[in-house]
């Protein structure tokens, strides 16, 4: 059984990923970036290489993008896993729509034919809150 924590972690990981493009093109940015020389002011008259300076925090950046990017696979997998445990279709429909694809609740409704977004929320509630009752009687027992 999964909670609804374990279930996000794909959307907080696609997020993570997001935030560090946008990191990375701002520093890719910066390092191609060319300025105005304001005349009357002092200059240097070594040459800079802007980009090599930025090299390494935009090789990390890539690191990170690529390790990221291999724990989304691993998580996809194991929710692929446990959505493939769920019986009912509708309701793996509702799990990997939600979880996988990362649709709102509204589109997930559209998705299985329903018009109410209340429905496959309803749904995925119930059966994560039977699925924690059975687990925590198990291990009562």
């Amino acid at each position: 059984m999964m909670t609804k924590n374990e279930l996000s972690q794909l959307y907080y990981l696609n997020r993570e990923i997001e935030q560090l493009k946008i990191r990375q093109r701002e520093l890719k940015t910066i390092a191609e970036g060319t300025t105005t020389r304001i005349t009357g002011l002092p200059f240097g008259t070594g040459i800079s290489d802007k980009i090599g300076n930025y090299a390494s925090d935009l090789a990390d950046l890539d690191t990170l993008i690529a390790i990221s990017l291999q724990k989304c696979w691993q998580e996809i997998k194991r929710l692929n896993q446990f959505i493939n445990t769920i019986d009912d279709s509708q309701l793996r429909q509702i799990f990997s729509l939600r979880y996988i694809n990362g649709l709102t609740w509204q589109q997930i409704a559209f998705a299985i034919g329903e018009s109410d977004e209340s429905y496959p929320r309803r749904k995925h509630n119930t059966f994560l809150k039977a699925a924690e009752n059975a687990e925590s009687s198990v291990i009562i027992s």
